[in-house]
């Protein structure tokens, strides 16, 4: 997963504004890899990852290990639906490849509202949505039921984030590849 959603990651995080000294928060974090990415961006502030998987935790840490090592990645095991950390600490969350997996979504966006500082943003990265003129795409809206995949149109990505309560949301597609890119902000 860390080589495949690479490209698609960098698309994403194209969308937000990464700043040096940022506290960010990826949720599923899976093998690490945004992680890695966005510690070498924000080079004077700290980056936390969070999975419900141990394996993942575990590819995770040892991916990470240096940055863990200098103090600068935290990685923990949890849900999006119960984030343990305090209100108001991150300035930047993303979410790769992972939103449509979580067991209680409108709950896991409040949760994330909740933790953003006012004016942080969050950016939600997918390589696949509903309405999407790819292979995958069509594959998916035959199937996702039996997946338990959560498949959304860019409409109701937008509705996701504005019915969280987040505001100035945008809604980019890649039609061509199928990736999709929500960002919205927690207001002042």
């Amino acid at each position: 997963m860390n080589s495949r959603h690479s490209k698609v990651t960098d698309w994403g995080l194209s969308h937000v504004t990464l700043s040096p000294r940022d506290t960010i928060l990826d949720v599923g974090c899976g093998g690490g890899r945004t992680i890695s990415k966005l510690a070498t961006v924000a080079s004077e502030g700290k980056v936390f990852g969070i999975d419900y998987s141990d394996v993942s935790i575990a590819v995770a840490t040892k991916l990470n290990a240096h940055w863990i090592k200098t103090g600068r990645v935290e990685i923990h095991e949890g849900s999006v639906s119960e984030l343990p950390f305090q209100a108001d600490m991150f300035d930047l969350v993303t979410a790769v490849e992972t939103h449509f997996w979580w067991p209680d979504l409108p709950r896991g966006m409040r949760e994330i509202l909740r933790i953003l500082k006012p004016g942080g943003a969050l950016v939600i990265v997918a390589e696949v949505y509903r309405g999407a003129n790819t292979t995958a795409a069509k594959l998916l809206e035959k199937h996702h039921l039996k997946t338990g995949m959560k498949f959304l149109s860019p409409g109701e990505h937008r509705a996701l984030f504005v019915d969280a309560g987040f505001a100035d949301v945008q809604i980019v597609e890649q039609p061509e590849k199928g990736w999709i890119s929500g960002v919205g902000k927690k207001l002042v």
